[in-house]
């Protein structure tokens, strides 16, 4: 079955670091599309940063362009965010989740139809403030 479990989160003030962790389970990463999701309070859930094994073309936000670096370990089945300069609008909770690779789509474009999702973990919570 598959599974992604995310942690790392806590409470970090501004202009500070975080690392997120996703650990997935029943699956690896090739044929994937692979992201990190936000939900801040009152907001529609967003589409952090994607990618797919065969793109050389990551997805970021513009918001979080250049602060922000997403990552992986295959061996390990593993998905990391690393957030650098973190602002009090990046305060919310995060979520990975991965879909099957859907030929002659874009990433980004996959990243945005998989933020619109129903179902989503409890994800883990970031929260940034002084």
């Amino acid at each position: 079955q598959l599974q992604l479990v995310e942690s790392g989160g806590g409470l970090v003030q501004p202009g500070g670091s975080l690392r997120l962790s996703c650990a997935a389970s029943g699956f690896t990463l090739d044929y994937y599309v692979i992201g990190w999701f936000r939900q801040a309070p009152g907001k529609e859930r967003e589409g952090v940063s994607c990618f797919r094994e065969s793109d050389p073309y990551t997805y970021y936000l513009d918001s979080v362009k250049g602060r922000f670096t997403i990552s992986r370990d295959n061996a390990k089945n593993m998905v990391y965010l690393q957030m650098d300069n973190l602002k009090p609008e990046d305060t919310a909770v995060y979520h990975c989740a991965a879909d099957r690779d859907p030929r002659g789509r874009s990433v980004a474009a996959v990243c945005n139809s998989m933020a619109r999702a129903d179902n989503w973990s409890q994800g883990t919570q970031v929260t940034v403030s002084s």
